[in-house]
């Protein structure tokens, strides 16, 4: 391939790429959610009135966390989404995080989050079927930043 043609490429490959990428921008349109102090004020404000399902999605954390300032956590669900959020009932403000799952988009996250004292981690899966779906783990923050 010439250079030309590759570069000609590599530009309509630029142009098209951002049309493809969409997201909800949840901070602007459900500024509520990130002000709640409570997770189930938080989850009306992203949901309204729901009743999520038991199970379904997957939080992982370790139990006792020596760092309440970087705790790993892994969200994961076979479930087909269109979001997933992320809330601690041991912050101020609950929410944490809201992803937008795209079409076929596989629901197998990680990030680390930070919390002042011990609680617990909740998951909202909103499923493609319109049903919603809850997971849960607790988890205690070691003060002194020993884990015994």
């Amino acid at each position: 391939m010439d250079r030309r043609k590759f570069l000609n490429l590599s530009i309509v490959a630029a142009v098209a790429l951002p049309v493809g990428l969409s997201a909800i921008d949840f901070r602007a349109t459900k500024p509520d959610t990130w002000t709640a102090h409570t997770v189930a004020d938080s989850i009306k404000a992203l949901y309204g009135d729901i009743k999520p399902a038991e199970g379904g999605v997957t939080v992982k954390a370790p139990k006792v966390a020596s760092n309440g300032g970087a705790i790993p956590v892994t969200v994961k669900s076979d479930i087909a989404a269109k979001s997933v959020a992320l809330f601690q009932d041991a912050n101020p403000e609950s929410a944490v995080a809201v992803f937008t799952v795209g079409e076929g988009g596989i629901v197998d996250y990680m990030l680390k989050i930070k919390m002042k004292k011990s609680g617990k981690i909740t998951a909202i899966l909103e499923g493609i079927d319109g049903k919603f779906y809850i997971g849960s783990q607790s988890l205690e923050v070691a003060l002194g930043g020993c884990e015994g």
